[in-house]
């Protein structure tokens, strides 16, 4: 709701049908046009009805009232949907983290290739030759890394809150527990939750980081070693005193966490209590062990990013004497494990401190003498660009949201001038289909490509969030 806007709260017991659902999960449905409506040749007012679900009869509360839409809250089913699910967590509807519980996970999976599909088909006015089959995994206990927001609300409700924020809110839902994190760091929350309250600086530490590592050695004899790593990154705005310190070692050893602290920008973060430790995930099918920082990029979903990697190794048809370019490269996450495959590797990404690692785990891997990294601005790219990377025939692209607009235009330049460098092969995966679509337009139709095969990847279940692969092909110029 945009600021100095009145809420409402109008009761709507004439029953109304849903029709679709948006990516917010907000069953859409349409009211029949009045007469005046009718006149002017419109359609009936959209109303956008949180927790309802398609084919549902239901009746609503509207909170917000536009003269073209309203939004509202679902008063009653009246006939539930084949596919509704009993959300688990009790959050749900408070926390904006997951709005999708109340769909049954196959309508989820439906709904989010449905939504690549159309932004393919609206946004670039293409279709792949093959749709891939959906990649699904765990759908609780999958989130490996998480931003904890903590909020001091001891005068209001004697606590601290901590956990993800409301539905588009800046308020912190009150939650002691979460179901998409692991038992363990669930379990966590409400002991988070009396530490924060112990401590001198309760209102100046804002934010709680989790990372989660795979166990150290599962076959070691020593329990510790064999179980997975947790460590919390606090942001502490004001500098610990020594009682503070205390409590956090205390916590540390009870729980069995690694304690990380952050006072300023994202390059302060480092080690509290105990000093060292290994904090890591692995690929099995590559023989890859990948250490990591709390701070680092990683997947949050462990299970499903190694499906992701192995299929987009695949799909790329490396050949043992390929070069292989992998774009937004981050700590190697693709990179290493194409370095099995191919004969060389270049990975590029835009922050040196994830070069950096890339290079730390290359080394670890035995993999630097077919690994390289280099740092590289991936949204300042040109043909010349290009072309000081060097041929490659394939590449391997993981953006951010934003997409990879900037070299895609660099290929189509390089295609008008009928240039050798543009790679026969490109596997594009995208945490955004909107931008993905924008890209394939220009990889499809300026740039001289196939788009063979495109299907997503549930990698965030009961979100609105849709991961996705696609493979593009070079046509033959001949």
């Amino acid at each position: 709701m945009r600021r100095g806007e009145k809420p409402v709260h109008i009761v709507v017991t004439e029953p109304v049908r849903v029709d679709s659902l948006d990516l917010d999960a907000q069953g859409i449905a349409r009211l029949a046009p009045n007469e005046e409506e009718l006149n002017q040749g419109q359609s009936g007012k959209v109303i956008f009805i949180q927790g309802a679900l398609p084919t549902e009869l239901v009746t609503y509360v509207i909170t917000r009232d536009k003269a073209r839409f309203s939004k509202a809250k679902v008063l009653d089913i009246l006939k539930p949907a084949v596919f509704r699910a009993e959300p688990k967590c009790e959050a749900f509807g408070v926390c904006g983290g997951c709005t999708m519980q109340h769909l049954d996970i196959r309508a989820q999976v439906a709904m989010k290739q449905r939504v690549l599909e159309d932004d393919l088909k609206h946004i670039a006015k293409v279709a792949p030759e093959e749709i891939l089959r959906p990649m699904g995994g765990p759908t609780w206990e999958y989130r490996h890394r998480a931003r904890l927001s903590a909020v001091n609300r001891s005068i209001k409700k004697g606590t601290v809150l901590i956990g993800f924020h409301e539905g588009k809110s800046g308020y912190v839902a009150d939650m002691t527990a979460c179901e998409i994190l692991p038992k363990q760091v669930s379990d966590l929350l409400p002991q988070m939750r009396k530490l924060v309250m112990g401590l001198s600086i309760v209102d100046r530490m804002p934010q709680i980081e989790i990372a989660v590592g795979e166990p150290e050695d599962l076959n070691s004899d020593d329990p510790q070693k064999a179980k997975p790593v947790t460590a919390l990154v606090f942001r502490n705005l004001l500098p610990l005193t020594s009682a503070d310190e205390q409590l956090l070692r205390e916590f540390a050893d009870v729980h069995q966490v690694w304690i990380w602290l952050q006072p300023k920008g994202i390059e302060t973060v480092a080690p509290f209590y105990p000093l060292t430790g290994k904090l890591c995930y692995r690929l099995p099918e590559f023989e890859i062990e990948m250490p990591f920082k709390p701070a680092d990029f990683t997947q949050v979903n462990h299970m499903m990013n190694r499906a992701l990697v192995s299929r987009a190794i695949r799909l790329l048809e490396v050949q043992a004497s390929d070069r292989v370019l992998d774009l937004f490269c981050g700590i190697g996450n693709f990179t290493l494990p194409l370095a099995r495959k191919a004969n060389a590797v270049l990975g590029i990404e835009g922050l040196e401190s994830l070069t950096t690692r890339a290079k730390a785990n290359a080394e670890h891997n035995q993999l630097a003498d077919k690994a390289s990294f280099m740092q590289s601005n991936l949204f300042e790219v040109s043909g010349e660009t290009i072309a000081s990377w060097g041929k490659a025939e394939r590449w391997l692209m993981d953006p951010p949201r934003e997409g990879a607009i900037e070299i895609c235009q660099a290929l189509a330049q390089l295609h008008e001038q009928g240039s050798d460098l543009p790679p026969q092969r490109i596997v594009y995966v995208s945490c955004n289909p909107k931008t993905l679509a924008r890209d394939a337009d220009i990889l499809c139709h300026q740039a001289g490509y196939n788009l063979k095969s495109a299907g997503i990847v549930n990698m965030f279940p009961h979100t609105s969030h849709v991961e996705s692969m696609a493979v593009f092909e070079r046509l033959n110029l001949n």
